[in-house]
């Protein structure tokens, strides 16, 4: 057999090489692209974790969120009793009580995640 001097005195097989080359073996570029890749990946892991791991700033994103919530839920509330008012004029009483309903069942599900 013949043998092939590459690197710093490493003697490699030339068939044996051959052979890997075929089976698909990597080369020092895409070696390095790999690493690289890795690297983000492991990096993108390490910053999730970390988030995870900052209660304060999940808490206010918490806080946050509610808040989007709730004022989506004032407009939605305002746009039904603008609707409500319309009818009210020829249905008063009946929408009164039903505005009112809805307005205690709206403060009630504010508070109950405003809680949670």
């Amino acid at each position: 057999m013949t043998h092939d001097m590459r690197r710093a005195g490493s003697h490699v097989d030339a068939g044996a090489e051959a052979a890997a080359a075929g089976r698909g073996a990597k080369g020092p570029d895409e070696l390095r692209r790999e690493i690289e890749r890795t690297r983000h990946e492991l990096g993108d892991t390490v910053e999730e974790l970390a988030g995870k791991m900052d209660v304060k700033a999940r808490a206010r994103a918490r806080a946050d969120d509610l808040r989007d919530r709730a004022g989506a839920m004032t407009v939605q509330m305002r746009s039904s009793a603008a609707h409500a008012g319309e009818a009210g004029m020829r249905y008063r009483k009946p929408v009164m009580i039903a505005g009112a309903v809805i307005a205690v069942v709206a403060g009630v599900v504010m508070v109950r995640r405003h809680r949670c």
